[in-house]
């Protein structure tokens, strides 16, 4: 599993690619070639970039629910709605395709930011939007999250 470290601002151009930052550029170097899986993000407006090796692990996972339940296969629906094979060019860009900059309402300014073993891509200003209203309740958070859990569960 991959550990992406960082948030970066870049550019959209009108045709909507976006070049990776120079720092994720190297932390992907190892799965750069095999190119990436983009998808709208479950709660929040904004897209999810997946390694295609953390695709396929998180396909893996979905692929063991039981379609015969409804709610299963909804949900599978859903989650892959829109998803989208997307390849980085020589220059290091990946290009969104429209109906997916249309959901994450991206158009110029852009926030890349690692979230684990994928990299969200936010329109910038609902980012900050986004990052200003978790602030106020990021201490209840992170106490209900990480509160109850022992320090050797998460090694």
């Amino acid at each position: 599993m991959i550990h992406l470290i960082g948030t970066y601002e870049c550019k959209a151009d009108t045709k909507g690619r976006v070049m990776f930052s120079a720092a994720f550029k190297k932390q992907l170097s190892p799965v750069f070639e095999e190119g990436f899986v983009v998808k709208r993000a479950v709660f929040q407006p904004c897209l999810e970039l997946y390694p295609m090796k953390e695709w396929n692990l998180m396909m893996e996972k979905i692929n063991k629910l039981n379609r015969f339940n409804k709610k299963n296969n909804d949900f599978i629906r859903r989650f892959t709605a829109g998803v989208k094979i997307v390849e980085a060019d020589a220059l290091g860009r990946i290009l969104i395709p429209k109906e997916l900059c249309d959901f994450a309402k991206i158009d110029k300014e852009v926030v890349m930011a690692s979230s684990v073993n994928i990299i969200e891509i936010w329109d910038k200003t609902n980012y900050e939007k986004a990052i200003d209203e978790a602030a106020n309740d990021f201490a209840d958070l992170a106490e209900e999250v990480m509160g109850n859990t022992n320090a050797d569960e998460l090694s």
